[in-house]
């Protein structure tokens, strides 16, 4: 009648679909730890305050040497890249603590008359 022990067992690959659910957890994990803001263009410590809320915004930064950028725009490029921005949203000044108050008087005095009337200086909490 029927011969049940002469079956041949086809051998199945290994199956990918795990390895491709690993691959793409590892990168949706990746993707949301990532720090997804630019890098600053050169290194700033800012002064430190006590109280004071946070308030986001563009970033200008202010070295202690006078350096100022914003986004791509470095030195007196930055005021025309200012030009083009919302004056109605706060320009936050990262500025380093070594940065002479001279400097900054100066830069907010230029801002304001190119029509940025909202700034905001970025400290530390001590």
């Amino acid at each position: 009648m029927f011969d049940f022990g002469t079956q041949t067992r086809r051998t199945r690959g290994e199956s990918v679909v795990p390895m491709i659910n690993v691959v793409f957890l590892l990168l949706i994990f990746f993707v949301i730890s990532a720090r997804l803001a630019p890098p600053e263009p050169f290194k700033t410590e800012p002064p430190k305050a006590q109280g004071g809320t946070p308030v986001a915004g563009d970033v200008l930064y202010l070295g202690a040497d006078g350096r100022l950028a914003y986004g791509a725009a470095r030195g007196e490029a930055v005021f025309a890249a200012l030009a083009g921005r919302d004056a109605a949203a706060p320009l936050v000044i990262r500025a380093d603590a070594g940065a002479e108050a001279t400097d900054l008087a100066r830069l907010a005095q230029r801002l304001a008359t190119a029509g940025q009337t909202r700034l905001r200086l970025q400290t530390l909490a001590r």
